[in-house]
């Protein structure tokens, strides 16, 4: 944004810059222009009253001293013809040669004066040129070209626009300067406000951004966001410690309703032993959903760094340890694809998400059926994929998977909501993100993709 700010500057400066330079530096060459070319018409008149003179008198032997002394003092070319074109003398050439050809000599022996610019064929240089006639009345006595190097103003003008590029350079050097220390003034704020938005989106504002720095807006701006910031965690706060007090405190009383509930068996009658199962087994769920909100609770108050694990390992583990559940309700669990080698996880956490995502497939999965553990590899990601073989979900329904407690319509199973909360939590803060597919055929493909450990725990 400094770079965008600057340029803007620079280039709004520069359109001014050239907005005035440029029809000055045009105005001022035209000006030289003109006056050479008056200069050299009026001289170009005055020297051809002096040579008709001689010319009438007879005293054209005068001519070269004539020529001579004012191409001496200008250098300029002078060229005097008589009235048949001949030439009579020449400053930078031969006298004798018949000039009546050439177009501005012509015109001057009507009587049509002629002024342009030329390269002079005798010196090779670009000349501004006035041929005149010398007359008296109607009579022509001859003609005089003067041919004056415009060396000296296309020296000038140069100048000029040598001085005014260098003028333009120091303002915008000056400008550039007062720019770059504005924009900074500017975007300083704007970086702490970034910095601090970005702490408050990880959970804890640590470095809040200064209030007494840059324009007055943005002060305003770095108050208001400090002020709602801390009202935020503040909320944040009461409501994780709620979540962690409630459930810890709920967790012992449902405990002693369990073994109460347990207790009363031997004396209900028969009939009544279906509904004390089943207050038994919602007690039970409610138990795990109380572990379930510890769980969250603590991952969400905890600031654990990631480190390496070994992804192989772990999935060996826990499919070995889940073996036995599954053949209970006759799956199999099958592991595939390439070694993963070692991911960015934090303690602990790859276990406990390929438990949740182990017993979730286990809860839809028919018998007969396999739950697959696969491993792929991405330029970016190493891909875990617990792949099942049940009815899979919707699309409605996989956007709101990750929602806690939140369960499908036409779910029977004693699930509560929040294991695939869990593993989203555990899945960002180890640094990678999960996505629920649908599978080949029928069933769910949970794809969580981890950041390899030959890469910065840093790098998304």
């Amino acid at each position: 944004m400094t770079r965008r700010l600057l340029v803007s500057y620079l280039g709004l400066v520069l359109l001014v810059l050239l907005g005035l330079e440029i029809p000055f530096g045009l105005v001022y060459a035209h000006g030289e222009l003109s006056r050479l070319s008056n200069a050299v018409e009026r001289d170009a008149g005055m020297l051809a009253e002096l040579a008709e003179e001689r010319i009438e008198e007879g005293e054209s032997a005068e001519l070269p001293r004539l020529a001579a002394d004012y191409a001496a003092d200008t250098g300029a070319r002078v060229v005097i013809v008589d009235r048949t074109g001949t030439v009579l003398t020449d400053t930078a050439g031969p006298s004798g040669a018949d000039l009546s050809a050439e177009p501005d000599i012509a015109a001057a022996l009507r009587n049509r004066p002629t002024v342009g610019t030329a390269r002079d064929t005798a010196t090779g240089h670009e000349t501004r040129y006035a041929t005149v006639p010398g007359a008296s009345g109607t009579t022509i006595r001859g003609a005089l070209r003067l041919s004056q190097p415009t060396a000296a103003l296309d020296s000038r003008v140069h100048d000029i626009w040598l001085t005014l590029a260098a003028v333009g350079l120091g303002v915008l050097a000056v400008v550039a300067v007062i720019a770059v220390g504005l924009a900074r003034w500017i975007i300083r704020p704007v970086h702490d406000l970034e910095r601090a938005t970005a702490q408050l989106a990880d959970g804890s504002l640590t470095t809040p951004p200064a209030t007494d720095a840059g324009p007055p807006e943005l002060r305003h701006l770095a108050a208001s966001f400090t002020h709602t910031a801390g009202r935020l965690q503040h909320l944040l706060r009461s409501q994780r410690a709620f979540a962690a007090e409630a459930s810890h405190q709920l967790k012992t009383p449902l405990t002693a309703l369990r073994i109460r509930l347990e207790n009363f068996e031997p004396y209900l009658d028969p009939r009544a032993h279906d509904s004390l199962d089943e207050a038994i087994d919602e007690t039970e769920r409610l138990g795990r959903m109380i572990q379930g909100l510890l769980s969250l609770a603590r991952l969400e108050n905890s600031a654990t760094t990631p480190e390496p694990a070994d992804l192989d390992t772990v999935i060996a583990d826990r499919a070995a340890t889940w073996e036995p559940f599954a053949a209970e309700q006759h799956v199999r669990i099958a592991v595939t694809g390439r070694p993963a080698g070692r991911v960015w996880a934090i303690p602990g956490a790859l276990e406990q998400i390929i438990d949740n995502l182990l017993a979730n497939a286990l809860r839809v999965s028919p018998p007969a059926t396999t739950i697959t553990l696969a491993t792929a590899h991405t330029p970016q990601a190493v891909e875990l994929h617990v792949i099942d073989q049940g009815p899979g979900m919707s699309d409605a329904e996989r956007l709101r998977a990750f929602d806690r407690f939140w369960r499908a319509s036409d779910t029977h199973h004693d699930g509560t909501g929040l294991g695939l909360p869990i593993v989203e939590q555990l899945t960002r803060a180890s640094g990678g993100h999960i996505t629920l597919d649908p599978a080949p055929g029928s069933g769910l493909d949970a794809v969580v993709r981890l950041r390899p450990a030959t890469t910065s725990p840093d790098v998304p």
